[in-house]
């Protein structure tokens, strides 16, 4: 009874994350207004790995900053499971990003006069969800899980970008976000540490979190769960690639 239980838990849909409704975004500049996003419906669930393609000016950038609260949408609403994040102040959403985010820019953003431990324990210092003498072990614990624990008292200068993109991943779950955002994580990479990045990437969504990813890069893109398109500030495209883990083809 119970394995026949836990078949079933598997086999259902997986639980919405986050909704977009007619999210649109709307640069004014001396030159007049840009659309950057003219009326986004999309829904993540709870394990979705996605990538965001599109051409250059097609709003992917422009759809992980409203998702991130960098931005705030012009119209549309966005819910992130019962919160509005459009509609929280700027000391609210701080707070509720750092609980619930985890954000990975392609170009690290890492702090360069931090080792590579330090940068990892900083959002738990703001985020205060891990107690202060748990906050080493886990960073150098998330160190491990990619494959930098043995550089975590090097400064950011002393290793790669690869090395530093993996770090800024690890920063990123620094207070176990169920969502981790990425805009061009792999745009500065050479190919294997590009690889690297995103066999990261996988090896989260396979324990569950929620990982929606920009890239230009189409061999990597393709190879995400479900893959969304955008053109022109607009939904081109939005494909289920292959089954979730745990859901049948």
């Amino acid at each position: 009874m119970m394995m026949s239980e836990s078949i079933e838990r598997k086999e259902q849909p997986a639980a919405r994350l986050i909704r977009m409704e007619g999210v649109k975004k709307i640069f004014r500049t001396p030159a007049g207004s840009f659309p950057a996003l003219r009326g986004i419906d999309l829904d993540f669930a709870e394990g979705d790995f996605v990538s965001i393609v599109g051409k250059s000016g097609s709003g992917k950038s422009t759809l992980i900053n409203v998702l991130t609260g960098i931005d705030r949408p012009t119209a549309g609403t966005i819910t992130i499971r019962e919160t509005e994040i459009h509609r929280l102040g700027e000391s609210q959403m701080a707070r509720w990003r750092g609980r619930n985010m985890g954000i990975v820019f392609q170009f690290y953003q890492l702090l360069p006069t931090l080792s590579l431990l330090e940068n990892v324990i900083l959002p738990m210092d703001f985020g205060d969800v891990y107690a202060p003498a748990e906050r080493e072990e886990r960073a150098m614990q998330l160190l491990e899980l990619v494959g930098m624990a043995d550089y975590a008292h090097k400064m950011p200068a002393a290793v790669s970008g690869g090395q530093q993109q993996s770090t800024a991943i690890a920063r990123a779950l620094a207070n176990d976000p169920p969502i981790l955002l990425t805009d061009e994580p792999t745009g500065n990479l050479d190919s294997r540490s590009a690889e690297r990045v995103f066999d990261i990437f996988q090896s989260l969504s396979e324990k569950g979190k929620t990982i929606i990813f920009v890239t230009h890069d189409d061999s990597l893109a393709a190879r995400a769960v479900r893959q969304v398109r955008l053109a022109d500030g607009l939904v081109l495209d939005d494909t289920q690639r292959r089954p979730r883990e745990g859901q049948r083809s």
